[in-house]
């Protein structure tokens, strides 16, 4: 999955995408049940990090052609959708295994 910047782009997608599902139980206590204050603002710094790498991610991807700049508007869409990540890769999971050359015949 790190060979190519496609996979790098998936990787970070899964990561943010699961960090937002470690958030979120915390921040519904917050909001019902009361306190969780540090929990929601550690979980949450660490998860809006890793927002800001999954956006590097994808652009660097898109900026180095690796990446359709139409994949790359999805991935900004699906980075504010609650599983969005998730649903975008199986796209990414298909653009990355038709974008790769064919490996070379052997001769003989």
């Amino acid at each position: 999955m790190w060979r190519d910047w496609i996979g790098r782009v998936r990787l970070a997608g899964l990561v943010e995408g699961t960090s937002f599902l470690v958030l979120l139980p915390f921040a519904v206590l917050k909001r019902t049940v009361g306190g969780y204050e540090q929990e929601v603002f550690w979980i949450g710094s660490v998860h809006g990090a890793l927002f800001v790498v999954y956006a590097l991610v994808a652009t660097v991807a898109a900026v180095r052609k690796e990446l359709s700049w139409a994949s790359w508007g999805w991935a900004a869409v699906a980075s504010l959708v609650p599983f969005g990540p998730f649903v975008l890769d199986r796209r990414l999971k298909w653009e990355e295994h038709t974008s790769r050359p064919a490996a070379p015949r052997e001769e003989g």
